[in-house]
């Protein structure tokens, strides 16, 4: 299990989802023009006001800060191309490292984005690089008339060229908290994800400009509060607003991003992300929270109202003092519920839907699929087949991961996310709605103490939701589980490293 790295692609998703989404040099081909032609670029009739906006020249640092621990920085700049003034480009740059387990964990993620200058200007080009844990490619998307053509390519691999339906995304979504500020207004548009390259909505709130203690001084800031459809949590910007930096960037209580010199932001703190992260519990959970059918149940503190949803495994009671007594429950699926695949997916479509991530619709996950699963027309039959395949036939390392299922496939190792992610799209390429689970399960490591770890496993509809874990081969996942966000968003975020469990019922 890899409880942090899943955060890290949907936190630099949400730090693009900031206008973050800045800028470096990309070789955009450059038509040469006439004289009159290169008047006219010299010279263009208005520009968008993500320009207007102050900003810190030669771009920006900021520390990244997990429950005041250093585990990486960005960098972040945005402006015209050089000799290009119909152009903008812009950069965001994520750092990551922090060891876990036995394991040091790297991870960079890097984004170029191009804009056409004036105002709603398109979004007409980007490359997306990542790199270290992960694994390695490169995204190159260029507009065309009918939406994006996306080149993809990874070490020792032939190219794969994707097409993208049209992004909404334009220039003021580079920045929207910048644009919010200037105009002293809320702003709304969308951003094309750099994970899994879909668009999203986007929004950003302007707030009324407050004081702030800035090394030990105090300075007046321009506040804004921006939104992503996918990663749903609010993260709150402060800006100084004598020269535009970024001062401050909070992701709840435990997650910031500070302004700092270059030289501060690389010098990270060696963290250990299991020990930082886990939930230490009173005591060790009882025997009948490992049967199936099975039940646990736990007080806890700092869960706030977005996560107390009652489902068919949680239930939320609420107690005294903010706590929350949950009920966490598990059992098989009621036979008389069960149905034959293929099925529909009672959310519209999303949970059987390919992806650059997922890839079920790929010739080696389908061809393995139907190895798989055979002539199994009983939907929960097929995928308990197919956990117990995964199960059998990754290894489990924590240094091999990857962040495409056909990567996963080829390579057949990896920790929690890897089983899922392979799972989930078996699953999808069998006709089983599925998606992936975020959240904690129970664990007693070596220093002895109880505690829940984060962990990710699958849900699928065979009939009704059932939740499964292939990285421990669990067709039931048991009541150890406690599932609080789904398929890698950054939702889980505000709880990290916040999460308290002060009572073992």
């Amino acid at each position: 299990m890899r409880p942090f790295r899943r955060a890290l692609p949907t936190l630099g998703a949400a730090l693009l989802s900031l206008a973050l989404v800045q800028c470096k040099k990309q070789q955009e081909p450059a038509p040469r023009a006439s004289p009159q032609q290169a008047q006219t670029q010299q010279a263009p009739a208005r520009v968008s006001d993500v320009l207007e906006a102050r900003r810190p020249q030669g771009g920006e640092y900021l520390g990244l800060y997990l429950v005041d621990k250093k585990v990486g920085y960005v960098f972040q700049d945005l402006g015209l191309i050089p000799g290009r003034n119909d152009r903008v480009r812009g950069i965001n740059e994520l750092h990551f490292k922090a060891q876990v387990g036995s394991r040091m964990s790297e991870r960079v993620h890097r984004e170029e984005r191009i804009y056409e200058a004036g105002p709603g200007g398109r979004l007409v080009a980007f490359t997306i690089e990542q790199r270290g844990d992960g694994g390695t490619q490169t995204l190159v998307g260029t507009a065309t008339p009918t939406g994006i053509s996306v080149v993809r390519k990874r070490p020792g691999m032939p190219d794969e060229t994707v097409s993208l339906p049209p992004t909404t995304e334009t220039v003021e979504d580079a920045d929207q908290v910048r644009v919010a500020l200037l105009r002293r207004a809320n702003v709304a548009g969308s951003s094309l994800d750099g994970t899994d390259l879909g668009t999203y909505n986007l929004s950003t709130t302007y707030q009324p400009a407050e004081e702030r203690l800035v090394s030990g001084v105090k300075v007046k800031v321009g506040k804004a509060v921006s939104v992503s459809e996918k990663e749903k949590v609010p993260v709150t910007a402060y800006v100084a607003e004598e020269d535009g930096r970024v001062l401050e960037l909070e992701y709840g209580q435990t997650m910031k991003a500070r302004a700092e010199p270059e030289a501060v932001a690389k010098r990270l703190d060696l963290v250990e992300v299991f020990g930082l992260t886990r939930v230490v519990l009173p005591r060790t959970l009882p025997p009948e929270a490992h049967a199936i059918p099975g039940e646990v149940k736990l007080v806890m503190e700092n869960l706030p109202p977005q996560f107390q949803r009652d489902t068919y495994r949680q239930k939320y009671q609420a107690q005294a003092d903010g706590r929350v007594l949950v009920t966490l429950s598990a059992r098989a699926p009621e036979p008389g519920k069960l149905k034959p695949r293929p099925l529909a997916d009672p959310e519209g479509g999303r949970n059987l839907k390919t992806s650059i991530i997922v890839e079920s619709d790929s010739p080696q996950i389908r061809e393995l699929a139907a190895q798989v699963v055979g002539d199994e027309k009983d939907a929960y039959a097929a995928a308990k087949k197919i956990v117990s395949w995964v199960a059998a036939n990754l290894q489990k390392d924590y240094g091999a991961s990857a962040d495409r299922a056909t990567d996963v496939l080829r390579q057949r190792k990896g920790d929690c996310t890897e089983h899922s992610l392979l799972s989930v799209s078996l699953l999808r390429a069998s006709g089983i709605p599925a998606r992936r689970v975020d959240g904690v399960i129970y664990m007693v490591n070596q220093d002895g103490v109880p505690a829940l770890y984060w962990h990710e496993w699958v849900e699928a509809f065979v009939g009704e939701w059932t939740q499964m874990d292939p990285t421990f081969n669990q067709v039931v996942a048991d009541a150890t589980h406690f599932g609080v966000g789904l398929e890698e968003n950054a939702e889980i975020t505000p709880l990290i490293g916040a999460l308290k469990v002060v009572e073992v019922k």
